[in-house]
């Protein structure tokens, strides 16, 4: 029977494929319709074929150097909670209650004005009879706790600290050494890679800073005459896990290789080589509008780290970026990884992306282009210098730049922000609480502070501007136009009203009535001149093109026309021009 399958479904070459495209394109520019290129630079094709995985190493098995397929030979990836609290017993408490709930392992949040550790005493309290790893996020804390840790952590507990050895004008401290003999297998050293992508880095930005830190890192414990192996033991990994999902798999995938091989030039035994990473959920790309659409960006950012071959993972909860989290928010984000390991099942599959041709292609460029960049920062004098001359924050600005253009063009969708908003949905009420972590910049600042004005201006008693759309004329085409402009003057918070009109005349007589604060033509270019002659010189408010008809554009400015939105526009200046004109106020 499969012999039979296998006749009536001969090969294809890759030739035949790109006969049958050519033809379909109709003399359309092949690489400007089909190809296009990520944050990264990355020329995505629009398939792959087995010739392109020649040369790379896709049938090592999972758990094997250098580690391609997985540091292990399973994919029972822990859970972690986060833990905020400022005593002692209400962390254990909020532990214990996280545990019992699935959790797999704690984060206790160290921070001036919460939790605090200033004795042996203390670390045994908090650590006693939680059978889990345990993670210190201490930040600038963390050279503080790292001589109480390094004398009081029991013995056998694992887990992390996230200290940097690099301060500027120091040594690393001794004391690390010590806490790796007294806990082998806490990792007191994190590679905080994360934070370049929670700040607008692209995947090889992440990557490749991180690779180069891991390796000042490396180079500072050596220096302490610490042996490169038992250095290697004292490194953990955080990346940050966002939307792109192909790319997200893909970048764990390739920070495990690139360490490996960074490790083997230090001399680190291939079993000390693999990579112990966190998985965090991204925070750029959290909203405080549309604010369930978090749990759907958790979910895929969930699967994508979980596919990827994370060791850990955190998922944010839903309402961080505006709000302290609330058991019911953590709950959720808990529960979406317990779904993905007992529903899904993805823990009992290892590297299932693996053998994907896509997939494949996209770990090597990733670890290609990263490892490059890694010896950009080596060649001009490291890390450290890197780090301390402002050259990485430039860079990683640069991209930050470039991605907040795509959001505010609308060429980047962020779902219920700038595009599809929900028209009845306030923000303003739900920024009482200062949130956990002021989780700055996002993605969507740019839209949620155009939109947060409007709320204010209402809110103190201004007018919110209302847009009456005038449908027109060709039925496909003011429909069309319709939806993108309410889709765009509702990301503002604008009140938008949408009528149709058999003519230009019935549609004169609405414009030249009270009501509305702005008048938006929808119908096709060719009609376009007709209707704005009769209704511009009758509407008491500015006329609005949906569209941009560029050869009638001068006449119809002459007619009267105010303004053109169109999908070439940038949307985040439109509305704020918008907003200055209706007299939306900026300083409530």
């Amino acid at each position: 029977m499969s012999d039979r399958l296998l006749e009536e479904f001969p090969p294809v070459s890759t030739a035949q494929w790109e006969e049958v495209i050519h033809k379909d394109l109709k003399g359309a520019d092949y690489n400007k319709k089909l190809v296009w290129r990520s944050d990264e630079g990355i020329a995505v094709k629009p398939y792959y074929r087995s010739e392109d995985l020649a040369g790379l190493a896709v049938d090592v098995a999972p758990g094997a150097f250098p580690y391609r397929r997985g540091a292990r030979a399973s994919n029972q990836w822990r859970i972690r909670e986060t833990v905020r609290a400022t005593g002692i017993e209400e962390a254990r408490q909020q532990a214990g209650q996280a545990l019992a709930a699935g959790a797999e392992e704690i984060e206790f949040v160290i921070a001036p004005g919460g939790l605090q550790l200033s004795s042996p005493e203390d670390v045994a309290r908090l650590t006693a009879d939680l059978d889990c790893p345990v993670h210190f996020a201490a930040g600038a804390q963390a050279g503080a706790l790292l001589p109480l840790l390094a004398r009081s952590l029991p013995h056998n507990l694992e887990g992390s600290l996230d200290y940097d050895p690099l301060p500027e004008g120091e040594t690393p401290d001794a004391e690390i050494g010590i806490l790796a003999e007294r806990a082998p297998a806490f990792r007191p050293v994190l590679v905080r890679a994360h934070a370049f992508g929670d700040v607008g880095a692209t995947a090889v930005q992440e990557l490749g800073y991180g690779l180069a830190a891991a390796i000042a890192y490396m180079e500072a414990l050596t220096g302490l005459g610490m042996p490169a192996a038992k250095a290697a033991r004292v490194l953990a990994f955080a990346f940050s896990a966002g939307s792109s999902f192909f790319f997200e798999i893909s970048k764990l995938r390739a920070a495990r290789l690139l360490w490996a091989r960074a490790a083997e030039a230090f001399g680190v035994p291939k079993e000390d080589a693999r990579a112990v990473i966190h998985s965090r959920s991204s925070l750029w790309n959290k909203t405080i509008y549309d604010p369930y659409s978090n749990l759907l960006r958790g979910t895929t950012e969930a699967m994508s780290a979980a596919m990827g071959g994370c060791d850990s993972l955190w998922v944010a909860p839903f309402d961080l970026a505006y709000r302290e989290t609330e058991d019911f928010s953590r709950r959720l984000a808990r529960n979406t990884q317990l779904i993905l390991k007992h529903e899904a099942w993805l823990d009992r599959a290892v590297d299932p992306a693996g053998g994907s041709y896509y997939v494949e292609v996209l770990t090597d460029a990733l670890a290609r282009e990263a490892w490059r960049l890694m010896q950009e920062v080596e060649s001009a004098g490291g890390f450290r210098k890197a780090w301390a001359d402002g050259t990485i924050s430039a860079a990683i600005a640069r991209s930050r730049t470039n991605k907040e253009a795509a959001v505010s063009s609308r060429r980047r969708t962020i779902v219920g922000t700038n595009q599809y908003p929900d028209a009845q949905d306030r923000a303003l009420e739900r920024l009482a609480r200062e949130p956990e972590d002021r989780i700055t910049p996002r993605a969507a600042e740019v839209f949620e502070e155009i939109r947060l004005r409007t709320e204010r201006h209402a809110a103190a008693g201004g007018r919110v501007p209302v847009f009456l759309l005038m449908e027109i004329g060709n039925p496909v085409m003011r429909s069309a136009r319709s939806n993108f402009s309410a889709n765009l003057f509702r990301c503002a918070g604008f009140d938008v009203r949408i009528e149709t009109f058999t003519d230009s005349a019935a549609a004169a007589e609405r414009a030249a009535a009270e009501g509305a604060d702005a008048v938006v033509l929808c119908s096709s270019d060719e009609e376009y001149p007709e209707i704005a002659r009769v209704v511009c010189p009758r509407a008491r408010v500015p006329v609005i093109v949906a569209g941009f008809p560029k050869d009638t554009v001068p006449a119809l400015r002459e007619a009267g026309v105010a303004d053109f939105v169109h999908v070439r526009a940038d949307a985040a200046e439109t509305l704020r021009a918008w907003q200055e004109r209706l007299g939306v106020s900026s300083n409530q």
